[in-house]
C-alpha cells in the first residue's frame, strides 16, 4: 500500500493533490540548549520546552522560519534539557523523534503519553496531525462545545458562527478555544493548537484508533502540558495563556435580563418589583432596543428619556446597568453619528480587497466593522464608552462579534476582506478574514476591556463576550449563546460551562430558562436553582417570548427560585473566595469531579464518566448534583467520590468508599454491599454536598452585594470523618474579602484569612483562626464557629483560654468569637 493511502484517513475528507509526506531522506537532528530542531524532506521540526512540563511543537516547510507571534499566549522562556540520542529529556518528559519526524512524548517512567500515528501529512497549506489514541483517552475542553462533557468520538470544527437556536450536534457554535485536555489512566497532557484559521479536530469518529487536528492553512504551533494531574494542567493553561481576572463582586450576583426591556418604564417597573418582593439582584440589562434604530452608542431617547436619571435612580436601589454595545457600528454618514464619523475619519474600519471600506448588513441596517487588529482601533473603541461611563453604566456586552453579518457568507464577512495587523508582537502586516475570522471577538473585547480600563483605572472592567478565542478570558467573561427553553438545554449547561472552565474561561453562564422559546414554570424553576451555582446567573429571554423573571409563575414558584437566589447569596464569601482563587490559578469556578478526584476510580478514568457529567463542584468544597434527566420524576443515583459528604440542606452524613480497584477483599466487600444514594426528585430540592474537611464561609442574607450583611461571619466546620472520634483528623478553608470593585487588592488592600482545625484523642475540636493577610477591614467584626453533626460531651468552650458559652443554631454547636485580624484558637469540648 502505498503511503498516500495509508495517510488518506488523516485529512477528513480534504483531497490529496499536492500532499507532501515526510520520508526518511536528509534527516538530522540539532540539538540546542532548550530543545531540538530536524529536518527532514523538505520539512522543519523545531521541539523546545519551555518548563519542564511545557512542550512547543513547530513544524514548518522550506527554509524559512514562520513568524513567532500569538494572540493567546502571554509570553514565556525556556529552559535547559538534556541531550539524547533521538530527542532530548526534560526533568518531567521525554522527547524523541524518528526518521519520518514523527514525535513521541513520554513521562520519565516510561509511559507514552502522546505519540504520533502517522507523520503530519500537508495538501499545499492544509495541515493534519495524527495522534495515536487508545480506548482509555478521555478528552476534555475545546470551549463551549455542545455534546456530552468527554469529547472522546466526536468531530469539531473552530469557527466562531452566529448559531440561534443550537442543539446538542451543532457545531460549529460562538467560540474557537483550540485546547484539550487528554486524560489517560490518571494521567492527562494539555493540547493546544495555536492556529486562528479554520481548524478541526477529530477525537476518533473517523478512526477509533487516532485523533488528529489540523488546520486549512496558517502555522503548525502546539503546546503540550502535562500534569500528570489534570488541574495541574489547567493551572500551566492559565500561565500559558492568563487567568480570568478577579471581577466585581457585583458580578457574581443574581442577573436579570431581556430582549428587550422597553420603554424606560418596562425596566423601572421589573427594577421595583426585585426590591418589593426582597429577591436578591444586583444587575440589570439592556438588549438593543434602548439604543436609537440599533446604533450602538446611542440612546432612544423616546424609550428612555430620562436615560442618565434612570441609571442614577437604579444605582440608588444598588442595580448596576449593563448595556449591550454591539461592533457593527452603523453607516450614517452626515447625521453627527460619532461611532461612524469619528471611525472614519481615524481609517478605523475593515476594508475589501480593493481598498474601499467592507460594508455588511445587521440589526443597524447597512453597517462598517471596526479593524481590531489594530492597538490604535482599540484604543479609539474604547473611546466610544465614555459617554454611558459618564453616565453610570457599570458593564458592557459585546454580541454578535463573530462577526455575524445577515447578509454575508455564512452569516460572517466574507473570506476576503482585509484586516490590517498592527499589534506588538507581530510584523506589520493585512491579513484576510480567514485569518483574522476566529480572534475578531476576543480582540473587540479587549478594545472593550482596555477601554474601561483607560476610562476607570481602578475600577475592575465587566465585559461579557458571545465570541473569543484561547486567551479572550483575560477580557470578558462569557455565556453559552442563544440556548432554547427545553429541558435538553438545561441538561446540557453543566457540561458547556465545565468544558468552558477547563478552557480558560472561568466566569461562564447560560441564559438562565433558554432564550428561544418560553419555558413551563418548572424548568424555569429548575434552571434557577441550578444557575444559582454557576458563576455567572444571569435570567435572559428572546424577544417574543413570554417573560422570565422570578415572579411570573405565581407566589409557590417565586417562594422555591428566591430561596435558591438567597442561598447563592448567603454563599457569596465562598463564591467571591473562589473568584479570587481562580484569577490567581485558574482552575476554574465550576470544575468536573475528576479536576478534584483524580484517583477516584481504580483504573484511573474520569470520575464524572461514572456520574454522565451531569454532577459539577463549586469550588473544590461544594459539589451539586441535579437530575441528568431533569425533566424525569424517577429516583436517580447521586455518585459521590470516595470520602466524607454532608447534605448541605440537612447536614446529614455519608461516607463514600474508595475505588474497588484499589482496596482489599474485605474492603471490596464492604463497597459492594453499599447502598446506592438514590435521590427521588422533587421540584423545590436541588442535591447539594459539602466536602468532609471543609470550613464554609456563609454570610447573613442581603439584597445585594454592595449591602453590609449584618452580623457575624459563620464558618460551619464539616468534620472529616463520621463523628469527632479520630484524633488527629482535620479541616481547612479560607475566606477572602476587598472593597469588591476597584484595583486596591493589588496594593496590599484585601482580607484573606486562613482556617484549620483538628480532633483530640478526648473528641473536642480545635480550631484555629490564622492572621489575617491583607490590610482591608472586612465587614465582619465577629465568627460564628459552628460544627456540623456533632453534639459536645461537656459542653465547654473556650477563645484564647477564656470560657465562652456554648450556643445551638439550627441543630448545629458553636460558638461566637471577635474577629478582628489576629489568630486565635477556639476549643469546643
Amino acid at each position: 500500500m502505498s503511503k498516500a493511502k495509508v495517510l488518506q484517513s488523516v485529512f477528513c475528507g480534504f483531497g490529496l493533490a499536492g500532499l507532501l509526506v515526510v520520508g526518511a531522506a536528509g534527516q538530522d537532528i540539532t540539538p540546542d540548549a532548550s530543545g531540538l530542531l530536524a529536518r527532514a524532506g523538505g520539512v522543519r521540526l523545531q521541539v523546545n520546552a519551555l518548563r519542564d512540563d511545557v512542550i512547543r511543537v513547530r513544524m514548518w516547510k522550506g527554509d524559512a522560519r514562520p513568524e513567532d507571534a500569538s494572540w493567546a499566549v502571554i509570553g514565556h522562556g525556556k529552559v535547559p534539557v538534556t541531550a539524547e540520542a533521538k530527542g532530548f529529556a526534560t526533568k518531567d518528559l521525554r522527547i524523541s523523534v524518528d526518521e519520518r519526524l514523527m514525535l513521541t512524548v513520554s513521562d520519565l517512567q516510561g509511559n507514552v503519553l502522546q505519540k504520533d500515528a502517522a507523520p503530519v501529512a500537508w495538501e499545499g497549506n492544509r495541515f493534519t496531525v495524527s495522534k495515536q489514541r487508545g480506548f482509555d483517552d478521555h478528552f476534555f475542553g475545546l470551549g463551549d462545545k455542545p455534546g456530552p462533557l468527554d469529547r472522546g468520538g466526536q468531530a469539531f470544527t473552530m469557527w466562531n458562527t452566529d448559531s440561534f437556536g443550537w442543539q446538542e450536534s451543532t457545531d460549529p457554535i460562538y467560540k474557537s478555544v483550540p485546547f484539550f485536555m487528554d486524560v489517560n489512566k490518571g494521567r492527562t497532557l494539555g493540547v493546544f493548537l495555536d492556529n486562528t484559521w479554520r481548524t478541526s479536530f477529530d477525537f476518533g469518529r473517523a478512526d477509533e484508533k487516532r485523533y488528529t487536528f489540523g488546520s486549512l492553512d496558517g502555522p503548525l504551533d502546539y503546546y503540550l502540558m502535562y500534569g500528570p494531574e489534570a488541574k495541574e494542567v489547567v493551572k500551566t493553561w492559565a500561565w500559558l495563556t492568563g487567568p480570568t481576572p478577579l471581577p466585581p463582586m457585583w458580578a457574581l450576583g443574581f442577573q436579570q435580563s431581556r430582549y428587550s426591556y422597553f420603554p424606560e418604564s418596562q425596566l423601572r417597573e421589573v427594577a421595583d418589583r426585585l426590591r418589593k418582593d426582597r429577591i436578591p439582584s444586583d444587575v440589570l440589562w439592556l438588549d438593543i432596543d434602548f439604543q436609537h434604530k440599533n446604533w450602538p452608542f446611542t440612546v432612544d431617547e423616546q424609550g428612555y428619556p430620562n436615560f442618565k436619571g434612570m441609571v442614577k435612580d437604579l444605582a440608588d436601589e444598588r442595580f448596576k446597568l449593563v448595556v449591550i454595545t454591539d461592533l457593527h457600528v452603523a453607516k450614517q454618514a452626515g447625521v453627527g453619528y460619532a461611532p461612524y464619523e469619528s471611525g472614519t475619519a481615524g481609517d478605523h474600519f475593515v476594508k475589501n480587497p480593493d481598498g474601499s471600506t467592507y460594508v455588511g448588513v445587521v440589526w443597524p441596517g447597512p453597517a462598517v466593522f471596526p479593524d481590531f487588529t489594530r492597538k490604535q482601533t482599540r484604543q479609539w473603541w474604547g473611546t466610544l464608552y465614555k459617554g454611558f461611563v459618564a453616565d453610570g453604566v457599570a458593564g458592557f456586552w459585546n454580541d454578535m462579534n463573530e462577526p455575524a453579518v445577515f447578509d454575508g457568507p455564512g452569516k460572517t464577512m466574507p473570506d476576503t476582506v482585509q484586516h490590517r495587523i498592527d499589534e506588538p508582537g507581530f510584523k506589520p502586516r493585512t491579513a484576510t478574514h480567514l485569518e483574522i475570522h476566529n480572534v475578531y471577538g476576543m480582540e473587540n473585547s479587549r478594545a472593550t476591556f482596555e477601554g474601561q480600563l483607560a476610562l476607570r483605572p481602578n475600577e475592575r472592567p465587566f465585559v461579557m463576550t458571545r465570541a473569543s478565542y484561547a486567551g479572550g478570558q483575560r477580557y470578558a467573561t462569557t455565556w453559552t449563546g442563544d440556548n432554547s427553553a427545553t429541558w435538553n438545554h438545561l441538561r446540557m449547561t453543566v457540561p458547556q460551562l465545565v468544558n468552558l472552565g477547563l478552557s480558560g474561561f472561568s466566569l461562564a453562564g447560560a441564559d438562565v430558562g433558554g432564550f428561544a422559546g418560553s419555558p413551563p414554570a418548572d424548568l424555569l424553576t429548575k434552571w434557577l436553582e441550578i444557575s444559582a451555582f454557576q458563576p455567572i446567573d444571569r435570567d435572559h429571554s428572546a424577544k417574543g417570548t413570554r417573560m422570565h423573571e422570578v415572579w411570573v409563575d405565581g407566589p409557590e414558584q417565586e417562594a422555591i427560585r428566591r430561596r435558591f437566589i438567597e442561598e447563592r447569596y448567603k454563599l457569596m464569601p465562598y463564591l467571591y473566595t473562589v473568584a479570587e482563587e481562580t484569577s490567581r490559578d485558574g482552575v476554574p469556578f465550576n470544575r468536573p469531579l475528576f479536576l478534584e478526584f483524580p484517583r477516584a476510580t481504580a483504573d484511573g478514568s474520569p470520575y464524572d464518566l461514572t456520574t454522565g457529567g451531569g454532577e459539577f463542584m463549586v469550588g473544590e468544597r461544594l459539589l451539586v448534583a441535579p437530575n441528568p434527566s431533569p425533566e424525569e420524576v424517577a429516583p436517580y443515583t447521586i455518585h459521590l467520590p470516595p470520602g466524607t459528604w454532608y447534605d448541605y440542606w440537612t447536614g446529614e452524613q455519608t461516607t463514600r468508599a474508595g475505588a474497588v480497584g484499589t482496596l482489599d477483599l474485605e474492603q471490596r466487600d464492604k463497597v459492594i454491599a453499599q447502598k446506592p444514594l438514590l435521590v427521588t426528585p422533587k421540584l423545590e430540592e436541588l442535591p447539594v454536598y459539602v466536602r468532609g474537611g471543609t470550613i464554609l464561609p456563609i454570610a447573613p442574607l442581603t439584597q445585594n452585594t454592595a449591602e453590609v450583611p449584618n452580623g457575624p461571619l459563620t464558618l460551619r466546620v464539616y468534620p472529616l470523618a463520621a463523628g469527632l472520634n479520630t484524633p488527629g483528623e482535620s479541616c481547612s478553608g479560607e475566606v477572602y474579602a476587598d472593597d469588591g470593585h476597584s484595583f486596591d487588592f493589588k496594593r496590599g488592600e484585601f482580607a484573606r484569612v486562613k482556617f484549620s482545625c483538628a480532633v483530640g484523642a478526648d473528641g473536642g475540636l480545635t480550631f484555629e483562626v490564622a492572621k489575617q493577610e491583607g490590610k482591608w477591614k472586612p465587614w465582619w467584626k465577629e465568627y460564628r464557629v459552628e460544627v456540623v453533626g456533632w453534639t459536645p460531651g461537656k459542653n465547654e468552650a473556650t477563645f484564647n483560654g477564656k470560657g465562652l458559652k456554648m450556643t445551638q443554631v439550627d441543630g448545629r454547636w458553636g460558638v461566637t468569637v471577635p474577629a478582628n485580624g489576629a489568630a486565635g484558637r477556639v476549643e469546643l469540648r
